[in-house]
């Protein structure tokens, strides 16, 4: 069973109302994605990526987006006490409102999403974990959309996704006029297969992929050291 709260080295994430817990996937994006002045965090569930976000750029005014109420009552109160407070909006929304809603488009420089990513498989009876990991509520199709919508000109949008998703949301990016810019192939050990995927986005075609592979363990509660350099700003 999760903990109720999670300690970083420059905040704490309270997670005892998200349906989902601060994991590895959170943590990848947060300290791998892209950043700027304005920045989006699409789900952002306990506040974790927006947190991780603010911390790594200081200059950065961060909102954050969740369908989910009670996610977002509790991302309030982990962005409220933390040292980030004033640079950190929860908003509750779900996308497409928050999109058509935004009034200036092209608004944002960075967008990052730890997105729901069970497409086809039996929906889950918890209504608000299904929220946070089926497609039900967002699809690839509407992410890819309104991030095209909200994204800067010469802005990037970062996202964490299974390795078997990848190619549906190229596709779906590909007709929202996006392009790859970036790639990082992510295993849990060295000898599994790709379980992950970190991928950028950005509204021109870049001249080659930024293509790159990590490793999260070598053995057993044994880090490996691209994933400790990754994440060594925030773990105790």
């Amino acid at each position: 069973m999760a903990s109720d709260s999670f300690s970083f080295k420059q905040f704490t994430i309270w997670q005892n109302q998200c349906a989902m817990k601060v994991g590895t996937d959170g943590t990848l994006l947060g300290a791998w994605a892209g950043g700027g002045h304005r920045l989006l965090d699409i789900g952002t569930g306990t506040g974790l990526i927006a947190l991780m976000m603010a911390q790594r750029f200081p200059s950065a005014h961060i909102s954050a987006i969740d369908i989910d109420e009670a996610a977002c009552m509790q991302a309030q109160e982990n962005v409220e006490v933390s040292p980030f407070s004033r640079r950190v909006t929860i908003v509750h929304a779900d996308l497409q409102t928050f999109a058509d809603g935004t009034a200036v488009k092209g608004l944002f420089d960075s967008i990052v999403s730890n997105p729901p990513f069970f497409e086809e498989s039996l929906v889950c009876p918890d209504n608000q974990r299904t929220l946070a990991r089926h497609t039900v509520q967002l699809s690839y199709q509407v992410l890819m959309t309104c991030v095209s919508q909200l994204l800067a000109d010469d802005g990037e949008f970062s996202v964490i996704i299974p390795a078997e998703c990848q190619s549906r949301l190229e596709s779906e990016a590909h007709l929202a006029g996006l392009f790859k810019s970036r790639e990082c192939r992510v295993r849990t050990t060295p000898r599994k297969p790709v379980r992950r995927c970190l991928l950028a986005f950005r509204k021109h075609l870049p001249d080659c992929v930024e293509l790159t592979e990590g490793v999260i363990e070598l053995a057993p509660k044994e880090r490996s050291p691209w994933y400790v350099e990754l994440t060594n700003d925030f773990y105790l």
